[in-house]
């Protein structure tokens, strides 16, 4: 009997110390549920920072060359192989040797076509016959135009209107001057079309004189 009584005595110390290793393992256990309320809490503190950030500035904008040189930097095509310095000066010197004999071809074309333009114009005789009294003169320049004054003693001023069509860009260009022209029998008046041609200085600011009235004024 006292052997059981101490069997029972020392089962009991071994039995009383159990509840401490349960609550050892069920400790560990209730851990893990407080991990998550703290993760949410990170979020939730994370979340904010992100919200209150400022808005992001907006690109630079970059100048056309920029973009060239940006977009050349990043290609992909096939990269021509690199030349030396001789090769360079071998190419430029064939383009130019190129562009001169095109240059000439075209002189030559345009000399032609000059040629026979001369050629199937009426010769200088036929005009001078056509100028009339301008034969005599030579080459000497005529001009038409409107008497705008008479006033001066056989002095008349002519209006002359030129009306010419721009080489390159083909604008259409209106030119207007005046000249003073001798009249020796005073047979012009305002608003006539009269002829005149170039001759030697007469005054100060004469040189021109009448060829004819072409048309009297109304």
């Amino acid at each position: 009997m006292q052997e059981e009584e101490k069997n029972k005595e020392s089962q009991a110390p071994a039995e009383e110390q159990a509840p401490p290793e349960q609550a050892a393992e069920e400790a560990p256990a209730a851990e893990p549920a407080e991990e998550p309320v703290a993760a949410d809490a990170g979020d939730a503190a994370a979340a904010e920072p992100a919200a209150e950030a400022p808005p992001e500035e907006p690109a630079e904008q970059l100048s056309p060359k920029q973009r060239r040189k940006q977009a050349r930097a990043h290609a992909t095509g096939i990269r021509a192989p690199e030349r030396s310095v001789e090769d360079r000066a071998r190419e430029r010197t064939e383009t130019r040797a190129r562009k001169g004999a095109a240059r000439s071809r075209w002189r030559a074309r345009r000399r032609e076509k000059k040629n026979a333009a001369r050629t199937s114009a009426p010769a200088a005789e036929d005009r001078a016959a056509q100028k009339g009294a301008a034969a005599e003169s030579g080459n000497r320049k005529m001009r038409q135009g409107v008497v705008v004054s008479s006033k001066g003693d056989k002095t008349i001023t002519v209006r002359i209107d030129a009306v010419r069509r721009h080489r390159v860009y083909g604008k259409v260009i209106r030119d207007t001057r005046t000249l003073h022209a001798h009249d020796e029998s005073n047979q012009a008046g305002e608003g006539d079309i009269v002829r005149i041609m170039e001759c030697r200085p007469l005054s100060r600011t004469k040189r021109w004189r009448l060829v004819d009235v072409l048309e009297k004024a109304r």
